[in-house]
């Protein structure tokens, strides 16, 4: 199976089951996404997926870093992490396309307890939660036979989970899989920021105290603060406001509600400081977005 032969399936996809909507969910955890021109900046918070580009161009920035991606590349986001994406190459002739593929941790830690023995943990200092590398094509004749699956609930309901765990296997024995290897093992760096993402994600709307949140994990506050920032590009209360002002652009465009409610809403104590912020982050208002 071939990047092309696999782009021609879902461009036939999306063709037939979608009208003016850019996405599709064929079978559990698959998106496929389509663009016909390029796009803005957009910040978002990725959570642990793997993204396989089928056609056109893309950028993906974490932190100082930018990761270009072309057609048969793969990026494969091991943690919960703030992210600037834009759509660099698409256009009516030749859309972009793209497979995102939802990670499903506990089936990675069932499979890791498998292949463990067989696994060498490279190291991964300074390594953040993102990588990049062109796509094995046992790997793409998996999503492709998933994706055939799609319009078949007894297909579906027998041969996904199959699918699904073989696809895993690729992602955990691939070479840019070491950052997903290390997230796996309990006594790791990479698995003790992941507890401390999930616990800033939990209470994103109250004060952090890192001292205390690097004790609760395990850590020295000088190493929690060190992997925190190699993982994830930014340190944790930087973590913790990229949340907060991602859930009040939410909030803003689907609720409506007045800027200085949606600032108390998502934990800032000034509706002028969150004013300030949230300019900073979207290059426009807090008002701008209301209702849109």
């Amino acid at each position: 199976m071939d990047i092309q032969t696999l782009a021609s399936q879902t461009a036939a996809y999306l063709a037939e089951h979608t009208s003016e909507l850019p996405i599709a969910r064929p079978v559990p955890g698959m998106l496929l996404f389509q663009q016909l021109q390029p796009s803005q900046s957009t910040p978002s918070l990725y959570e642990p997926v793997v993204c396989l580009i089928l056609q056109g161009r893309k950028e993906t920035t974490l932190g100082d870093t930018t990761l270009s991606l072309a057609p048969g590349d793969s990026l494969l986001i091991s943690h919960d992490v703030p992210v600037i994406a834009r759509i660099t190459s698409a256009s009516p002739k030749e859309p972009y396309l793209a497979i995102v593929l939802t990670l499903d941790l506990s089936l990675l830690r069932s499979l890791y307890e498998e292949v463990s023995e067989a696994i060498c943990h490279d190291s991964i200092e300074g390594t953040s939660s993102a990588a990049v590398d062109k796509s094995d094509p046992r790997f793409i004749d998996c999503l492709s036979r998933y994706l055939a699956l799609a319009d078949d609930p007894l297909e579906t309901k027998v041969m996904a989970p199959l699918l699904m765990r073989e696809i895993h296997f690729r992602l955990l024995m691939a070479t840019y899989g070491g950052m997903l290897r290390e997230l796996l093992r309990h006594d790791s760096h990479a698995s003790n920021i992941a507890r401390a993402i999930a616990r800033i994600r939990r209470d994103y709307r109250t004060s952090i105290a890192v001292p205390e949140l690097a004790q609760e994990i395990g850590m020295s506050s000088s190493s929690f603060h060190k992997h925190f920032k190699a993982i994830t590009s930014v340190t944790p209360l930087q973590y913790q406001k990229e949340l907060r002002l991602l859930e009040a652009k939410r909030l803003l465009v689907v609720g409506g509600n007045p800027v200085s409610d949606v600032a108390y809403e998502v934990g800032y104590e000034s509706p002028n400081q969150f004013s300030r912020e949230f300019a900073r982050k979207f290059g426009s208002s807090p008002s701008s977005h209301l209702g849109q």
